[in-house]
């Protein structure tokens, strides 16, 4: 019982004395901590102040610095400001001087306006005066003077004006034939076409003069039965080793000279054979109307045509208009009428297609009453082609008061005349050339004022000599183009006619 108490006892007295010593270790580290805070603080203390007095000292000499460098700048301000001053002041001496020099030509300038207005002054009485003066001679009064000088004004204003008119004409007649010349030229040298005056043959060489008694035939029984057949005459005359096939329908002939061809290459000429021959040439001759007709829509690049229209077509190749071949004339307008409708911007298709048709009633005019323009036109209506190439086709002569409607319908007539305007393309007849100059000179002797007139270039030129005392320069020029006008109103001419008007003053005497 004793032990215990006493290990209490003595534990109790180990704990105090163990709390009193960690009391007393804890406030000896804690004045230790203290003591080295305390000298840490002091040092950093020593720290700062050490930097403070070097930044202060840094400061200084920046201060410095930049004291002297703004010195610097406000001296070089002060010695700019200082020269731009100077040059100021030389500007202000140059304009002082500048205004004491302008005020002194202004000085001079009013004196010189003062003697100048006196001087006009002066100049208006003299003209007053010599107005008067000139009154009193000429016994005009100054209404009646400025009527004769605007009398004289009117003249030679109407000189002028003539003569700027043919200026104004001569350069638009030269920019339009210069314009004009290209775009044909251009046309005609890009078909390149060859055109022969090709004529249907009606004469059938024979071999030898007794064939014609076998083409005769017992009793003519032979000829007849070819006649019969064909519908074409046969001329069987004194012509020598040739006979001659007349009719009037080309189709007919061509059919009637092919076989008649074949019976004398065959030699068997009877009836029976000559019927068999006719037919057997009827169907080699729609052939090749088919072929040509198709041939001239590809080399013309038309297409989708009906084939009764492509029949006709190829039926023209038998046909002929002043010796002109009117198949190959169809092609020829239609690749015309396509490069000049590319050149104008019109439709290419349509100016092609209407140039191509625009003779298509030529292949039955013979057959039908009528123009064959209007006989095309109704033809290519019924077979269901555009309206646009109904009226091109219709009106390319002007048949029955049909105008042209479209751009592409005046482009076709212009081919048209271009084809067969140019050399070689047609053979005018003499009576019908004749005709034409002596319309052409009566034209322009209808008119007042008109003293002679001559045809020449084979009608594409047209001289006229005016009275010169009823005709003055400006009514010559005028002259002209009412010439010109009219024929254009009146006659159907290939190409074109220039009209000319000369007017000459002459003036004569006698010595004696």
């Amino acid at each position: 019982m004793g032990n215990p108490l006493m290990i209490l006892v003595i534990s109790f007295v180990v704990g105090l004395i163990a709390f009193a010593l960690g009391y007393f270790l804890r406030q000896y580290l804690g004045a230790v901590k203290l003591k080295s805070a305390e000298a840490e603080a002091q040092r950093t203390l020593s720290e700062a102040e050490a930097q403070k007095k070097d930044l202060l000292l840094q400061a200084k000499e920046e201060a410095i610095r930049l004291r002297d460098i703004a010195e610097l700048e406000m001296q070089q301000k002060g010695a700019e400001l200082r020269r731009q001053e100077e040059r100021l002041q030389k500007r202000q001496e140059v304009i002082d001087r500048r205004f004491e020099s302008v005020d002194t030509r202004e000085r001079a300038l009013n004196k010189r306006q003062s003697a100048l207005d006196r001087r006009a002054n002066e100049v208006n009485k003299l003209y007053e005066d010599q107005m008067a003066e000139l009154q009193r001679i000429s016994g005009l009064s100054q209404e009646e003077a400025k009527e004769i000088w605007l009398q004289m004004v009117e003249k030679d204003a109407r000189q002028d004006m003539a003569r700027i008119v043919r200026e104004i004409e001569a350069e638009a007649k030269a920019e339009g034939e210069r314009r004009a010349r290209k775009i044909v030229t251009l046309a005609v040298q890009r078909i390149a076409s060859d055109q022969v005056s090709e004529i249907v043959v009606s004469a059938v060489p024979l071999p030898g003069e007794d064939m014609k008694g076998r083409i005769i035939g017992r009793q003519g029984r032979n000829i007849r039965a070819f006649e019969n057949a064909t519908g074409i005459d046969v001329i069987v005359d004194d012509t020598p080793e040739a006979i001659i096939l007349s009719g009037f329908d080309p189709v007919r002939r061509e059919i009637a000279r092919v076989a008649m061809s074949k019976l004398i290459t065959d030699g068997r000429i009877h009836p029976a054979r000559i019927e068999k021959t006719v037919e057997k040439a009827r169907q080699e001759v729609e052939q090749t109307i088919i072929e040509e007709g198709e041939r001239a829509v590809l080399d013309a690049g038309v297409h989708g045509l009906h084939p009764d229209i492509i029949k006709l077509l190829g039926r023209l190749k038998y046909r002929t208009s002043y010796g002109q071949n009117q198949n190959q004339h169809a092609v020829e307008c239609a690749h015309i009428a396509g490069i000049l409708a590319a050149e104008l911007g019109a439709n290419v298709r349509i100016a092609k297609e209407g140039a191509l048709l625009h003779d298509i009633g030529k292949a039955v005019d013979h057959e039908v009453e009528g123009p064959h323009a209007l006989i095309g036109a109704d033809i290519a209506k019924r077979c269901g082609v555009h309206s646009k190439v109904v009226n091109i086709i219709a009106s390319h002569h002007h048949e029955a008061e049909q105008d042209p409607d479209t751009l592409e319908a005046i482009i076709v007539e212009a081919a048209d005349a271009i084809s067969g305007a140019r050399p070689g393309a047609r053979r005018e007849s003499l009576e019908t050339y004749v005709k034409r100059i002596k319309a052409l000179e009566e034209v322009a002797n209808s008119f007042e004022g008109v003293s002679e007139s001559y045809a020449i270039q084979a009608g594409r030129e047209i001289r006229i000599i005016v009275k010169p005392e009823e005709v003055d320069d400006y009514a010559a020029s005028t002259l002209s183009k009412d010439i010109a006008r009219k024929v254009e109103e009146s006659l159907e001419y290939p190409g074109q006619i220039k009209v000319t008007v000369i007017r000459e003053m002459r003036a004569v005497d006698y010595a004696k």
